[in-house]
């Protein structure tokens, strides 16, 4: 029943938004919704801790621990997010930046958003899955062209169609899979677009077919996680969404391509081995660490970097599943987890300095913790925490994928992971030290910051310093259980 509420109560929250007209209700309705989405995705995740795989609807709606991992990123990203946008948007609203109609569009169309990315880890059927994706896209791009200036529509005519050549390669590599296993199932061809009916026979699978259906599988949801060179459309889109809907892209959407790209990988290594995925996935993943290493150095938009940022982490997580190895599984799903909860605090804490400040740009904000203490602070410990730096949990994620990288022998593949690792975090230092720390041109009165917005950056504070000391039991089991899925195991 949980799993069928979980799709129930986003798409009923959106309909409500579009039939009512007041703010309050908007918010109060979102807020609610998102309570109870969170609250459900946990209740899945310890259940399938305890007693593992859940199901609904005949096995249509299915939960393993993987999917449980994702259900519950979504559920905590989208309920933190809908906390700050209460006091983003009533800030917003104030300063005559947006009318009513888009605050209205915003709260119809992010429990749909949210409603189809809880659709993705839950759809056992992988042509669900890629409709699921689908229309995470459609309703997102109404959501990053939500201000409606020329740039906004520039970054969401880019996201779309970036975003529907990738979808369409990863429709072909879906179609390409089912073919590899046409002749295996019998005459009952039911359940045969079935993650778990495939994974049974994978070793069987036709071999040719499912090299190029991983090849188009990988290119296509790697274009929505934005594995570089498919990335072109994150900076863009990340700086013109506000700042509650780039959270959601960037700490919540990430994991569902991520979780995509995961189940065809066990597929393609239970049918052609470890070697050729796992060299796409390396190549994939460094690439996309080292194309970000630049743009973070030379950035000027803080907004933009958060995009950069995202696709290092999403290399980091590519790379991890392909050096392989228990370890390597073990590492990208924790790095999963560390960075959708670590991410949301950098655009909050962003979001702040621009509404503030009134601009993205790092020259024309100076010591932001001098007038806003609790943002300044928390920027610069965000920072901190999403460059892996001990004792933050990140670090420990990255040096198990560094470990994997070691254990395989891929030394010179590890050399690069360190050496754009180490930059990336040398830059962000750099860049965010000043805007908090350095010397403000015209100091200014301390700001009393919005609750609203303090409450939900407070909220994500607590799990990132928690995590970094303290895994929970349940969660521990749902990594346990991940790296065997991630290992091969049905």
């Amino acid at each position: 029943m949980e799993l069928i509420l979980l799709l129930l109560v986003p798409l009923a929250a959106g309909l409500l938004c579009l039939a009512t007209r007041s703010r309050a209700w908007w918010e109060w309705l979102n807020l609610g919704a998102f309570a109870i989405v969170a609250g459900l995705a946990f209740k899945v995740a310890i259940d399938v801790a305890g007693q593992g795989t859940v199901m609904a609807l005949g096995g249509f709606l299915r939960a393993d621990a993987l999917s449980a991992l994702v259900l519950a990123l979504i559920g905590f990203v989208s309920l933190v997010c809908a906390i700050y946008a209460v006091g983003y948007f009533r800030r917003d609203e104030r300063d005559g930046k947006i009318a009513r109609a888009q605050l209205r569009r915003y709260y119809v169309l992010t429990p749909l958003f949210v409603g189809a990315m809880l659709l993705v880890p839950l759809a056992d059927n992988l042509g669900v899955m890629w409709v699921a994706i689908e229309s995470s896209t459609l309703a997102s791009v109404l959501l990053v062209t939500f201000y409606n200036q020329k740039t906004s529509f520039e970054a969401g005519w880019k996201y779309i169609i970036i975003g529907s050549v990738g979808i369409s390669l990863a429709l072909l590599g879906t179609v390409l899979t089912y073919s590899a296993a046409v002749g295996l199932l019998g005459p009952e061809t039911r359940g045969g677009m079935n993650w778990s009916v495939l994974v049974g026979v994978a070793d069987k699978l036709n071999p040719q077919a499912m090299r190029l259906a991983f090849i188009l599988a990988l290119v296509g949801y790697g274009t929505k996680a934005g594995l570089a060179p498919m990335h072109t459309w994150k900076p863009d889109a990340y700086a013109e969404a506000p700042v509650p809907a780039a959270t959601l892209l960037g700490a919540a959407f990430i994991n569902c391509a991520i979780y995509a790209i995961m189940r065809y990988d066990v597929l393609a290594e239970k049918c052609l081995g470890h070697d050729f995925p796992g060299k796409l996935l390396m190549g994939f993943g460094v690439a996309s660490i080292l194309v970000a290493v630049p743009f973070i150095l030379v950035q000027r938009n803080f907004r933009r970097l958060l995009a950069y940022s995202s696709i290092d982490h999403a290399g980091i997580m590519a790379a991890g599943l392909g050096f392989g190895g228990k370890i390597g599984a073990l590492g990208a799903a924790l790095h999963m987890v560390f960075h959708g909860v670590t991410k949301p605090l950098l655009f909050f804490c962003a979001g702040n300095v621009q509404q503030h400040y009134a601009t993205p740009h790092f020259r024309k904000v100076h010591g932001a913790i001098r007038t806003l203490p609790w943002t300044g602070g928390l920027f610069l410990v965000a920072a901190l925490a999403v460059t892996g730096t001990p004792p933050f949990s990140i670090f420990q994620s990255e040096f198990k994928i560094l470990s994997a990288a070691l254990a395989a022998d891929h030394g010179w593949t590890a050399f690069l992971f360190v050496a754009g690792v180490v930059t990336i975090f040398a830059g962000f230092l750099v860049h965010l030290s000043k805007l908090s720390l350095g010397a403000p041109a015209q100091p200014g009165p301390r700001v009393a910051e919005c609750p609203w917005k303090l409450g939900a950056m407070m909220m994500v504070a607590v799990a990132v310093v928690g995590l970094g000391f303290w895994l929970p039991g349940p969660l521990y089991e749902l990594m346990r259980q991940t790296t065997q899925i991630i290992g091969g195991a049905p």
